[in-house]
């Protein structure tokens, strides 16, 4: 399944009443399931939930662990990028080498990895002792 296509569709169910900037995200889980999200906004704004936390949210919901890549989409001029939250989500689930493909709806694309999203990562090693 095309991550884009997937993402495309699943943009169309966001919840944005406010901002009404949609977005959907479409990640392919290391077994090949592909898992998907959208933002859902909340009146009290930090209480929304990002595309990709959702994506995330639904691919451990299936018992999956592990990233192998990731697409976003949004109708913005240029490709947007996960916030920071989403990167050090991303950063959780994925191997520094995964692609992050960032596109809007108007056919723009560009394609990142995780480390260069999240460079210095804060991770598991840092917590050894």
């Amino acid at each position: 399944m095309d991550l884009i296509e997937a993402a495309t569709r699943v943009r169309e169910n966001a919840h944005a009443p406010y901002s009404g900037f949609k977005v959907g995200a479409a990640l392919r889980a290391d077994g090949g399931a592909v898992h998907v999200g959208c933002n859902v906004e909340n009146i009290a704004y930090p209480e929304g939930t990002c595309a990709e936390a959702g994506a995330i949210a639904a691919m451990i919901a299936a018992g999956d662990t592990r990233i192998e890549e990731v697409a976003v989409i949004a109708d913005s001029p240029s490709p947007v990028p996960p916030c920071g939250g989403c990167r050090q989500k991303l950063a959780e689930f994925a191997a520094p080498d995964v692609r992050v493909t960032m596109a809007t709806t108007r056919g723009g694309r560009q394609t990142l990895t995780v480390r260069d999203l999240l460079p210095g990562a804060f991770g598991a090693d840092h917590m050894d002792g």
